[in-house]
């Protein structure tokens, strides 16, 4: 039989470092309260289950890199023209267009929300137990042509595949070369029905020869992109210009 005295080791050997951490006093509320052993055996599990999805939680949020304080539930709906709130937010509780390899496709001026509804539906599907990632369209063209100059374009996108979504935040301000903007044409292409991707775009698709210099790469990326896509047009003032107002109303009221 074994030695009691030897469960703690026991448990790390076995990484169970939650029922390790909590087991004693486990033990001594089963004795007081009666509880069989399956019942007893069945609460440590519970807890060591939960504090894994805690820590698989706060890992994929810091890994996701979303913007910090971005929920549907800050979202001004009633601000912003196009933003229909019972779609997004099925978007962000159901799994099957990202099960699918559907996009998510998010347009609009700057300032009308399409980064903080990108991040908002972007957490909520972390929370469901799915892997996101958030980038800025420049910064990833930039990471994307490095690894194409490295020889390593295919490794590079290979590791994004992880992610089941990609949110490409603001690629209506990508605006280079046709050398760089062909890897993310590549990235594009490969993601295609493999993998999601949501895009917000402060220029609609008539004016992305400004995103991809080659007409024909641009129709391609298009084409690809709109095939299986939820598709949001968004207009009205800015969020920041509302803020500014509603500050100088408020100024002015207590003069």
């Amino acid at each position: 039989m074994a030695d009691a005295a030897t469960l703690p080791v026991l448990l790390r050997q076995l990484r169970l470092p939650t029922i390790a951490a909590c087991w004693q006093d486990t033990s001594d509320r089963a004795v007081a309260q009666g509880w069989s052993l399956p019942q007893t055996l069945a609460t440590l599990c519970e807890y060591e289950l939960a504090e894994r999805e805690r820590r698989r939680l706060a890992r994929h949020l810091k890994e996701a890199r979303l913007p910090a304080g971005k929920t549907l539930e800050r979202f001004e709906f009633e601000a912003v023209a196009g933003a229909d709130r019972t779609r997004l937010s099925t978007l962000a509780c159901d799994t099957d267009w990202i099960d699918n390899a559907h996009n998510l496709l998010l347009f609009g001026p700057s300032g009308v929300g399409k980064s903080h509804l990108a991040a908002a539906i972007g957490h909520a599907l972390i929370e469901q137990g799915l892997r996101v990632r958030y980038v800025p369209a420049s910064t990833l063209v930039q990471q994307l042509q490095t690894a194409k100059q490295e020889l390593r374009l295919a490794d590079a996108l290979g590791k994004l595949d992880k992610y089941r979504l990609l949110i490409i935040d603001d690629i209506g301000y990508v605006k280079r070369s046709e050398a760089e903007t062909s890897v993310l044409f590549e990235l594009i292409a490969h993601r295609y029905e493999a993998n999601s991707v949501l895009i917000t775009s402060n220029q609609p698709f008539s004016a992305w020869d400004s995103v991809f210099p080659d007409d024909m790469m641009a129709v391609a990326a298009i084409d690809r992109l709109i095939h299986h896509a939820h598709v949001f047009e968004l207009s009205g003032e800015s969020y920041r210009k509302r803020t500014y107002n509603q500050q100088r109303k408020e100024v002015n009221s207590d003069n």
